[in-house]
């Protein structure tokens, strides 16, 4: 079964930027939808940003302008960069992967890395 393993959280002042890394174990250029999720204490896990047949993308309103998604095909590696962070981006951050251009549906899941934003 595939693994992901997020990495670069931490705690970040407001107005500061941090970068997230997703490692995978499995090739990303397979799958259809990669994304990256996260849930605020007490919140629901929310869909934060992502990339779909790897062209389009989608962010959360509340983070347009400030998040970036990308994806390094040939390290098997997606990314979100996150800049000009609010308190209200504190979270716990889990990348996803689902669906395969094959028709099947695989849907694998990070541990989960936090985000605090906080004076």
């Amino acid at each position: 079964q595939g693994q992901l393993v997020e990495s670069g959280g931490g705690l970040v002042q407001p107005g500061g930027s941090l970068t997230l890394s997703c490692t995978s174990s499995e090739s990303i250029a397979r799958f259809m939808t990669l994304r990256w999720y996260r849930q605020a204490p007490g919140e629901q896990r929310d869909l934060v940003a992502a990339i779909i047949a790897g062209t389009t993308t989608h962010y959360l309103d509340s983070v347009k302008g400030r998040f970036t998604v990308s994806a390094d095909n040939a390290k098997n590696m997606m990314y979100l960069q996150m800049t000009s962070l609010k308190p209200e981006d504190t979270a716990v951050y889990y990348c996803n992967l689902r669906g395969t251009v094959l028709g099947d549906s695989p849907d694998y899941w990070g541990q989960g890395i936090q985000v605090t934003v906080s004076s």
